[in-house]
């Protein structure tokens, strides 16, 4: 498969895992966010998420990061998941907002879920 559908794959599973999750989840201690410098984005809003599996079991994780404009509401909802991840190990896959530059949002991280 593709990268793109792989990703996409990742992503709709993710989203299906919090479906029925209430926020903050069972694993948001085990997400961090930082951000990218927009000069290394082309412009792009873009979030690192630090996932690293503190079990001692392998772990999936399904993770939403909601991007809100100044005003406080959430104008755009993004789902990344990790899949297999071995204990100790870290992933950090990127979280792109597709929203316009203007205006200036900010990126919560809304729910985490190992399962």
């Amino acid at each position: 498969a593709s990268i793109g559908a792989a990703v996409e794959r990742s992503r709709q599973e993710a989203e299906d895992e919090l479906e029925d999750v209430t926020a903050p989840g069972n694993a948001r201690n085990e997400v961090a966010m930082t951000g990218k410098p927009r000069a290394d984005t082309g412009g792009k809003l873009t979030v690192v998420l630090n996932i690293t599996n503190k079990t001692d079991e392998e772990a999936s994780y399904a993770v939403q990061v909601d991007f809100l404009d100044p005003s406080g509401k959430v104008v755009e909802t993004q789902f990344v998941g990790v899949e297999d991840l071995q204990p100790g190990a870290r992933q950090q896959p990127l979280v792109i907002s597709r929203q316009p530059a203007e205006p200036v949002l900010t990126p919560r991280l809304t729910k985490a879920q190992r399962y």
